[in-house]
């Protein structure tokens, strides 16, 4: 049985209308896409589950409602087949604790994401805060990473004094510039003295050749998960990066499924063992 065969489950992802005010309207329209456009280039991906966030908590940088796109990705999840969510925790909207205290209780959302670079705060002030009330909540989260408010390395002593909170630390790869180092994310999780650091493929930087098969050496498959941060990119593309790498296909299918239903907890969600008819 191939690889190409096993139903995906990405757990990073968006929907929504993306929105840079230096880019130009085509490329704004380029990287948007509707709830049902992510769904059905997923199917396309062979992929099962799509876990999004919603652009509207996201963007404009810096001025994103966080508790409106809550709201929304709520309602368009429950509504559409193959979503589930990340619950957005702004440290600076107070509200969106609330939302996620009462969204942690649904089987439609699997944990919470934070973005320092969208909401503009620096991790290393407010990660304690998000850390303390993961724990309490026993909540994964998804994290932006590899830029100047969340370098990867800055989560690693909140990892390590709350050993139950497991954390992705997205974009493999992304070091910050065009120029950055690729291995942050991988040197984050090897400096963790806790196995509670992963980290996706959720980034341009993940298609480049042997990254991923590098990251696999040093770190090891369980501590990859797929993503695509679909509609940014392109789900197809990034789905063959992984089908196509050159690794046992018994990594690859890690990556793909086995690390996200084991670390969220998706056995109830999804079809068990689950290939394309």
């Amino acid at each position: 049985m191939s690889v190409e065969s096993v139903q995906a489950i990405d757990v990073h992802a968006h929907y929504g209308r993306y929105f840079r005010p230096h880019f130009t309207e085509l490329v704004n329209r380029f990287l948007t896409g509707d709830a049902e456009t992510v769904v059905q280039r997923a199917q396309r991906a062979n992929t099962e589950l799509t876990i999004v966030s919603p652009m509207l908590g996201l963007t404009p940088r810096g001025q994103a409602d966080a508790v409106a796109g809550n709201d929304e990705a709520e309602r368009v999840v429950r509504e559409t087949d193959g979503l589930l969510q990340w619950v957005i925790v702004h440290p600076q909207q107070e509200q969106t604790y609330e939302q996620a205290r009462r969204l942690l209780q649904s089987p439609q959302c699997v944990g919470i994401k934070i973005h320092p670079e969208e909401h503009v705060y620096p991790i290393t002030e407010h990660g304690r805060a998000i850390f303390e009330f993961a724990a309490e909540h026993k909540a994964f989260v998804l994290a932006h990473s590899g830029d100047e408010h969340s370098m990867p390395m800055d989560f690693v002593p909140f990892a390590n004094d709350y050993p139950d909170v497991s954390l992705i630390l997205a974009h493999l790869g992304n070091g910050g510039h065009a120029s950055g180092s690729p291995d942050h994310q991988v040197r984050a999780i090897q400096a963790c003295r806790n196995a509670n650091l992963y980290t996706d493929t959720s980034s341009a930087r993940s298609l480049m050749p042997e990254l991923i098969e590098w990251a696999v050496d040093e770190i090891g498959p369980d501590a990859i998960l797929y993503g695509t941060d679909t509609p940014g990119y392109f789900s197809g593309s990034q789905r063959a990066r992984i089908d196509q790498a050159e690794m046992p296909d018994t990594a690859k299918r890690k990556i793909l499924r086995d690390n996200a239903v084991r670390l969220l907890e998706l056995h109830g969600t999804v079809v068990d063992g689950a290939t394309a008819p």
